[in-house]
């Protein structure tokens, strides 16, 4: 059976993946993604939503050591927030 390609939803143009609680945003063929930790939901209506996010403008160059990888970091009360930031650092209109 022929595996299926899907598409990355994007927002703003630019790919939005989720694995549990990390949601990386931005290409990686960029020179920078952010990556958007939610450390803290609570329950709006039946649905988990986050309200403690943590949010790191990551360089891609993967021969940086990690602590150099890390250019700035912020915590953020919603995703909302969260991603209003993050197509800041990334300069997305």
């Amino acid at each position: 059976m022929a595996e299926e390609k899907t598409a990355f939803f994007t927002y703003k143009g630019l790919p939005l993946v989720r694995k549990g609680n990390q949601i990386y945003f931005g290409n990686m063929y960029d020179e920078y993604v952010v990556m958007i930790e939610i450390l803290d939901t609570e329950k709006v209506g039946g649905l988990d939503v986050a309200n403690k996010v943590r949010i790191r403008k990551m360089a891609t160059d993967i021969t940086l050591p990690p602590n150099q990888q890390i250019v700035k970091k912020a915590e953020k009360s919603s995703l909302y927030e969260a991603l209003d930031i993050a197509c800041a650092w990334l300069k997305v209109s």
